[in-house]
């Protein structure tokens, strides 16, 4: 996140990042055959590495995106994923995603995601991946989900050993290593925010909350917020820069309604707004015209500012003739001897005798007799003159290019605005505005509850002594928890839902968006596949099982086997498990 500046003027300029294409890396050496590759499956962001404990953080990071360009159905030679798009932008009506929600629905796509991993790993051997996989799932991952994953990781690329499991929870459990592992774990990504109960090391699956709020929706919400401010603007407000500016300059209020009053306060608002500069030419138009163009485009400037000036003046002798007709029919009142209307007329025009009312009718003549000369007159004498200087600026100057011009001559060219202030967003209450959706996110329109709310509800289904313990450990992960003052809003809200004087602590992932996959290598390490140990799942168990099975281990979704009663009509494989959203 930017660092809080106390310059009075806070000018940002937009990174506009450009992906460059992923290295190839090669096997550490230290890497044998049966060394697991971690696979970080994210909405917003994929991670992958090799399972060794000098790996500090994955090497291969990208955006969980593909690109297939127009008239290539089926070529994969034609198709850009991840960093291999140098700018979203002009595809950004092409980008596909394997996720529909936090759900893994696109397998066309995963497979392509796929592709690029074992490639920039080198791990491919005759189109088989010979090393166990971790990878991670969403939250109560449908059976369906499971099933179509493992028959591609089985059956396409011939891997011999799989384990799934939670990104939240391998989080949790890297950051929390001393047992008893129980608490409550508030993860919030791109596409979805869940609250996830941990008893005893293992996820009760049943109390599992979503809130369709996260990162993405912040950014589409500031997006729109931009737009309908600066409609100027539009083309060049994207999405990119939106996430950039949500990321890097955006923070959690601890009091929302008390921090908008602080807005209210114009010190407070020069102090803290931020003005995000957008890219724009500063190069004078016409550099290489010839100097009858220059004299065109000139004479055009001038007949505009007549025009303006011509326009300006005949509203003034409008108004001065309308309030001149209403002071002479008030005056008539005093000529027919109609005193009362005419004594009520002056009280109204605030004078005090008629005398008054002919002095001011009288000025007022002479100033609508001065304006019709000046509109009948003055436009000719203007237009020579300003010609004249025209044509002598032309003639003085005729030898110079442009760019090199004279302040005197160069005046004629400057516009009349600061051209970079003009390209400036100014982005202030937008701040808070937008992490403010995870709390109530009625602000972009949704009918649920807010992270908070949500929250409570789940404690509410737990005992007093459950509810303890589970609130002495509130744990926040993900990428969309980074934003300034997230943990001390959230001591804050639990402060408002818990009894009085009762006892809780919040804590922050070391790293919110790379912890999952931290989590994941640590497990990978501590529980090497083979030799029956929990959490993996064989080939023969998937041809055994089926491909929805799950190995259960602490990091993992709870297994729920479809069961089969052939008096009651077969239910979609995803319904035991299907994740629930907030209730209302």
């Amino acid at each position: 996140m930017a660092a809080q500046q106390s310059a009075v003027c806070q000018v940002f300029s937009f990174q506009d990042r450009k992906a460059s294409p992923d290295p190839s890396f090669h096997p550490p050496a230290s890497c044998g055959s049966m060394c697991p590759i971690v696979i970080d499956n994210g909405s917003f962001q994929t991670r992958a590495d090799w399972a060794t404990r000098d790996a500090g953080a994955p090497r291969l990071l990208f955006r969980s995106v593909a690109a297939r360009s127009r008239g290539s159905a089926r070529s994969h030679t034609q198709v850009q994923v991840g960093n291999d798009i140098p700018n979203m932008e002009p595809l950004r009506w092409l980008l596909k995603s394997q996720f529909d929600r936090n759900v893994v629905v696109n397998l066309e796509v995963q497979e392509l995601i796929f592709d690029h991993v074992f490639s920039h790993l080198h791990v491919t051997s005759e189109g088989c991946v010979d090393h166990p996989i971790v990878l991670t799932e969403a939250p109560c991952n449908p059976l369906h989900c499971r099933q179509m994953m493992s028959e591609l990781l089985f059956e396409c690329y011939g891997v011999p050993h799989v384990s799934y499991g939670v990104d939240a929870l391998y989080s949790f459990h890297h950051n929390n290593r001393q047992p008893p592992q129980t608490g409550v774990v508030l993860s919030s990504g791109y596409h979805c925010s869940h609250i996830l109960p941990v008893l005893d090391g293992r996820l009760d699956g049943v109390n599992c909350k979503r809130v369709n709020v996260a990162g993405g929706q912040a950014a589409a919400y500031l997006q729109r917020l931009l737009q309908l401010k600066y409609p100027g603007h539009l083309a060049a407000i994207t999405l990119s820069r939106m996430e950039e500016l949500l990321h890097g300059h955006s923070y959690t209020a601890v009091d929302y309604q008390q921090e908008l009053e602080k807005w209210r306060s114009p010190e407070f608002y020069e102090r803290e707004v931020h003005r995000m500069q957008l890219p724009f030419s500063g190069k004078l138009p016409g550099g290489c015209v010839s100097a009858e163009e220059r004299q065109e485009r000139r004479a055009q400037q001038l007949r505009r500012l007549q025009d303006i000036n011509a326009r300006r003046r005949g509203e003034k002798l409008q108004q001065d003739q309308e309030r001149l007709d209403r002071l002479t029919a008030v005056q008539e009142l005093l000529e027919d001897g109609l005193l009362d209307h005419f004594h009520k007329s002056l009280q109204e025009l605030n004078m005090d005798s008629a005398e008054e009312l002919q002095s001011y009718i009288t000025k007022l003549q002479q100033a609508v007799e001065q304006s019709r000369h000046k509109l009948l007159h003055s436009d000719t004498a203007e237009a020579k003159t300003e010609a004249s200087e025209l044509e002598e600026g032309d003639n003085m100057y005729a030898d110079f290019p442009e760019d090199t011009l004279p302040e005197k001559a160069a005046h004629v060219l400057q516009p009349a605005f600061n051209m970079a202030e003009y390209h400036q967003l100014f982005v202030g209450t937008e701040r808070l505005r937008c992490p403010e959706i995870l709390f109530q996110p009625s602000l972009t329109g949704e009918d649920q509850m807010g992270l908070m709310e949500t929250l409570q509800y789940v404690l509410a289904r737990y005992t007093p002594e459950q509810q303890e313990a589970l609130v002495s450990n509130v744990f926040l992960t993900g990428g969309n928890m980074q934003y300034p003052g997230m943990k001390e809003r959230m001591e804050r809200e639990l402060l408002a839902i818990r009894p009085f004087q009762s006892h809780f602590k919040v804590t922050m992932a070391t790293r919110p968006a790379l912890d999952a996959w931290l989590g994941a290598r640590d497990w990978a390490l501590e529980h090497p596949p083979g030799g029956g140990g929990e959490g993996w799942i064989s080939r023969q168990d998937y041809e055994e099982k089926g491909g929805e099975y799950l190995s259960e281990h602490c990091a993992s979704n709870v297994y729920v086997p479809i069961k089969v009663n052939r008096n009651v009509p077969a239910r979609p494989l995803e319904a035991p498990v299907a994740m629930v959203t907030s209730p209302l």
